[in-house]
């Protein structure tokens, strides 16, 4: 059973999921909560195998569907290995990205069916889904702008046309507006500081943290 809190970030592109979990990890540290980040796909070894997969290389390497079935296979290996124990014990996990991401890139941008892939999210993640998401909002042109900064050969996605890109963003603020207690939606327009102080006000409100 369920006992920590599940937290999860989603955006688009560079919109600065990162660098926002690791503020929140330290601030929920420093209230002496045990909590720790993970990230998606990825999280475990095998997740990590399949991560290169899917954010390296060509923007055609992989089709949709098998991009699907990739991130569903590592988020369960994810939910059994990582997230479903720690969350038991009490922990608190942070996770970049979860099944939010998959309904977005590979159903509303990509076009395959959004039934089933709610179907498939359901199967692989069952009761663990989270408490709390947050939305970082950004144009794509600046977040993509903001991604090519990165050192890293984790471009797949950034090669996709803009117009891909602007679905991920108005599909994101769709969601959200399905659930207005659960997803928060957060201006990445703002400076680093004033968007982890606003991240951490809900928190503290929502979780009654002192």
């Amino acid at each position: 059973m369920k006992k920590g809190k599940f937290i999860t970030f989603e955006g688009g592109e560079g919109s600065g999921k990162s660098t926002q979990i690791d503020v929140l990890l330290a601030k929920l540290k420093n209230k002496g909560i045990d909590v720790l980040k993970t990230r998606e796909p990825g999280g475990t070894y095998v997740g990590e195998k399949i991560r290169e997969l899917l954010v390296s290389g060509g923007k055609n390497d992989l089709t949709p569907l098998s991009e699907l079935f990739l991130n569903s296979s590592s988020r369960k290996e994810h939910i059994e290995k990582l997230i479903k124990p720690s969350l038991d014990v009490g922990k608190w996990v942070l996770c970049d990205r979860f099944t939010d991401s998959t309904l977005v890139y590979q159903g509303y941008a990509h076009g395959l069916d959004l039934e089933v892939i709610r179907n498939l999210n359901k199967l692989t993640v069952g009761e663990y889904i989270p408490d709390l998401t947050f939305i970082l909002d950004l144009s794509p042109e600046i977040g993509l702008k903001r991604a090519k900064k990165r050192n890293n050969n984790e471009n797949r996605y950034e090669q996709m046309d803009i117009s891909f890109h602007y679905k991920i963003r108005e599909s994101f603020l769709k969601i959200a507006n399905t659930d207005e207690k659960k997803y928060k939606i957060i201006n990445a327009n703002l400076n680093k500081n004033e968007i982890s102080e606003d991240i951490f006000k809900i928190v503290l409100n929502k979780f009654f943290i002192n």
